[in-house]
């Protein structure tokens, strides 16, 4: 059973970014085809909860090999996605130490509908556990025009020195 959105969408102006690509690059580290993150338009510090997109074109690395003919978005790549929403927010919302998220696990991942090339996919993330401010819990639902197509939890860890944040 699908889970219940954790934000209505339809509230956010997705014109009109609090973060572009640029601004996120200041805190996120993926660069060229592995920056899967193209805006930020919505964040609510008091419920740790951020809102994203991924523009999908018809250029993306996978589209050539995943698969041939008829190319569907890689389940690991809508989680990448996720994954660096809830980075960029955890790092610029100083919830945890590090100069880094990584990926340290995923839960309850389920991919309900394949998405293809260019479309828009609508990322929600929020927070629902922080450990010693170096492990991060989140939801997440990503999102194609409304419908849900993927959703779980992904546990980030902090990596490298605070100190160099």
């Amino acid at each position: 059973m699908p889970s219940q959105p954790l934000v209505d969408l339809s509230q956010f102006d997705f014109g009109s970014p609090l973060f572009t690509l640029e601004q996120i690059q200041e805190i996120n580290p993926q660069r060229h085809e592995f920056s899967q993150l193209t805006a930020v338009i919505h964040v609510d510090p008091h419920e740790h909860l951020a809102v994203g997109y991924k523009d999908i074109t018809a250029n993306e690395f996978w589209v050539a090999g995943h698969m041939p003919g008829h190319p569907l978005m890689p389940g690991v790549i809508q989680c990448e996605c996720a994954a660096q929403l809830g980075g960029f927010y955890a790092r610029k919302f100083d919830v945890v130490d590090g100069q880094y998220m990584g990926f340290g696990g995923m839960k309850d991942v389920r991919f309900r509908n394949p998405i293809e090339p260019t479309c828009r996919l609508d990322i929600v993330c929020q927070i629902t556990r922080i450990r010693a401010r170096r492990i991060v819990y989140f939801k997440f639902q990503g999102f194609v025009d409304s419908e849900l197509m993927c959703d779980g939890t992904i546990l980030g860890a902090s990596i490298g020195d605070s100190a160099n944040k």
